[in-house]
């Protein structure tokens, strides 16, 4: 993700003060129970599952884990800490899904995205549209080293232009993804690079030169992917030619607009915390909507008997922060590229990224969550054994604790002294984290990452991330180097050492 640094949960001491003791059985009851009612939910609501069912789902699913907990002598209250513990991780990346809500709306509205599109549309070429979205995605995350910022603003003109191609929005959601975490997972300015070198103990600049074993070699395969399926079917010339005028009859284009992306761009790159960066740039938006888009804006206020023009002016900023653009033009595309942004567009994910932490927070409360990772190590033999359990693990705990960070942290200090005792650099460690807990947390719907990407670029999770071919193939190549030992880096010094913790 590469916004913030987050809090993580302390590990439960629950399951030591627990009487009668937490049970494999017991352990798997509320996650047996929530994938049988997402499974249902999924069979009776289709892809609008997430609209609510989901949210449902959860909730029974937190209910029965509280329950579990009072049963091994968890009270209601600390099952409640627990929740709301859960739900305080979210609050940072719920407060930046919100503020991009009404990035999009202004910035829709001075022309920002339009003249992405507009331009856009002029500059790339169809048969290499996915190649080149993930590539330019992954330049521009390295230098800022933020997953989200690049698709809540490049992102959101690259899905544009693809509509405007007629190519397909799930491939490119899957490119620009792609290129955002590669970018992200590279950059000594994301969060998560930070975190997974801090929990193993080792150098950051170490561990981003041990993650190019992975990452390069993954990321070269997708783009490789990407140009195979590039599509050769696209709009027509004089289709576009009809877009881009449909576009500057409703907006006055000019590349002056594409002003607040590179101000956004610049306060993330010098480190400027996202959220104020976000809402300063979609204040930049709304000012060069009032300078440059005014009929726009009124006509988006709407008739106001007895209104006056500044009047108008102010209610339509505030209608585009909140509730988004609505283009009413005879082009259905155009309608169909611009409606959408505002807060509002962005309350049905909060509702399940708060449904899903208060999840993952009970089974941490409760010891759930840490008897489960634990148990995990029993089945580890061998380097490749270890290298899978760890990426499994992360997997695992993204989709119970809907949180990358907690994916990183949770397995980082469980593992840690194993892999000293298999005789293993740590770096192999920080690299395994984020092979699979960065990577693998965008490609679950219930997930903050997931979540995010899916109501940024306005595409389901389940339809992006077949096509997230880095995200995918990385944790893949990071458990063949396990089995195979290539780029296994051995403990070989007093610098990759660390005291032993006995039990």
């Amino acid at each position: 993700m590469g916004l913030f640094i987050q809090g993580v949960w302390p590990i439960s001491t629950a399951l030591s003060q627990c009487s009668p003791p937490l049970t494999l059985r017991l352990a798997l009851i509320p996650i047996i129970l929530l994938v049988a009612l997402l499974a249902t939910s999924v069979y009776l609501f289709g892809g609008d599952s997430s609209y609510g069912a989901n949210q449902v789902a959860l909730v029974l699913a937190t209910c029965a884990a509280a329950l579990v907990g009072r049963h091994v002598g968890v009270s209601w209250q600390e099952a409640q800490n627990g929740i709301v513990e859960g739900i305080g991780v979210g609050l940072a990346p719920i407060l930046i899904l919100l503020s991009v809500g009404m990035l999009i709306g202004t910035w829709i509205l001075c022309g920002t995205v339009p003249a992405m599109i507009y331009y856009g549309v002029e500059v790339l070429n169809p048969s290499i549209f996915y190649t080149a979205s993930a590539a330019i995605c992954g330049i521009v995350a390295i230098s800022i080293g933020s997953s989200w910022t690049v698709a809540g603003t490049l992102g959101i003109g690259l899905m544009g232009i693809s509509a405007s191609f007629q190519l397909s929005p799930a491939i490119t959601a899957g490119a620009i993804i792609s290129g955002a975490y590669f970018g992200d997972k590279l950059s000594p300015m994301s969060d998560t690079t930070n975190l997974a070198a801090a929990v193993s103990s080792v150098d950051l600049f170490d561990h981003i030169r041990h993650m190019l074993w992975t990452t390069v070699p993954s990321f070269g395969l997708a783009l490789v992917v990407f140009s195979v399926i590039g599509s050769s079917e696209a709009a027509a010339p004089d289709e576009i030619d009809e877009l881009q005028q449909a576009l500057s009859a409703q907006f006055n284009i000019g590349i002056y607009l594409l002003l607040p992306l590179l101000l956004m761009l610049f306060l993330v790159y010098k480190r400027f915390p996202a959220y104020p960066s976000i809402v300063i740039s979609a204040l930049v938006g709304a000012v060069f909507a009032l300078i440059f888009q005014p009929d726009a804006v009124i006509k988006l206020a709407g008739s106001s008997e007895g209104m006056g023009t500044a009047f108008l002016l102010v209610k339509g900023i505030w209608i585009s922060l909140f509730d988004g653009y609505a283009s009413n033009s005879g082009n259905v595309l155009l309608n169909t590229l611009l409606n959408k942004g505002g807060m509002s567009s962005m309350l049905n994910t909060v509702w399940l990224i708060i449904c899903a932490l208060g999840f993952g927070g009970v089974l941490e409360r409760t010891g759930i969550l840490n008897f489960l990772l634990r148990l995990a190590l029993r089945g580890v033999k061998s380097i490749g054994s270890l290298i899978s359990v760890t990426v499994l693990t992360c997997f695992g705990t993204n989709v119970l604790a809907a949180d990358q960070f907690i994916s990183i942290a949770l397995p980082g200090r469980m593992f840690k002294d194993e892999y000293q005792r298999r005789g293993l650099s740590r770096l192999n460690l920080s690299r395994t984290l984020e092979d699979s807990g960065t990577l693998t947390s965008v490609l679950i719907p219930w997930n903050t990452c997931g979540a995010y990407m899916s109501a940024t670029l306005g595409v389901a999770t389940f339809a992006y991330a077949p096509f997230a071919f880095f995200n995918v193939l990385c944790p893949l190549v990071a458990m063949l180097y396990g089995y195979t030992q290539f780029a296994i880096k051995p403990l070989q010094s007093d610098k990759d050492a660390m005291p032993l913790v006995t039990e």
